[in-house]
């Protein structure tokens, strides 16, 4: 008889348990009046000349190859993407036996937001996006150079800013305080 009471108990608790940890976060979508989108250049606040450029292309391109959105000017938008590149870090992991770089590790750090024209708010807001890759150097067999390593994080970058505006911002991926604040026709998360 206890030992029955025990399992049960046992079984109570669990499935308790089970119900507990299921996470839907609410859905977080743009408002319909945004159908047309601009990218605004980006600002390089880093010592490393002209990484701006090339994030803007690859963001601008990334936006055009999905089409959810169609891209324009800022003058006819109804949203806007603003971002600066924050931080560029280029780390050597490994070396040979002449001490010569052989593995890096590059990270780019991105504040980022969505601007809604129409209301002047703040949709959403990454205050430290962040991509990091590891590579081989140039002079190792399959490697590439730093502005070829560049290339791959510009595109993971820019299928990120793409893929937060289209398909939801429901999460928040920097370490920073999150805030949700809930309107009427969307929710927004600000810092």
């Amino acid at each position: 008889m206890r030992l029955t009471l025990a399992l049960l108990c046992v079984a109570v608790i669990f499935l308790a348990g089970c119900t507990e940890s299921t996470y839907k976060p609410y859905p977080q979508v743009m408002p319909q009046h945004i159908s047309k989108v601009a990218v605004r250049p980006f600002i390089n606040r880093t010592q490393v000349f002209a990484l701006e450029d090339k994030l803007t292309l690859a963001v601008s391109d990334e936006f055009l190859k999905n089409g959810y959105y169609q891209l324009v000017t800022e003058a006819n938008s109804d949203g806007v993407i603003i971002g600066q590149i924050t931080r560029y870090l280029m780390v050597p992991l490994q070396y040979d036996t002449q001490l010569i770089p052989t593995t890096y590790r590059m990270e780019v750090w991105l504040n980022i937001k969505f601007l809604d024209k129409k209301t002047d708010v703040v949709i959403w807001e990454e205050p430290a996006l962040m991509s990091t890759y590891i590579y081989s150097a140039s002079t190792m067999a399959g490697g590439m150079t730093e502005e070829q390593a560049r290339e791959q994080i510009w595109d993971r970058l820019a299928r990120d800013i793409v893929k937060r505006t289209t398909d939801g911002f429901g999460s928040v991926w920097s370490e920073s305080k999150k805030r949700t604040q809930e309107n009427n026709e969307y929710t927004t998360i600000t810092q």
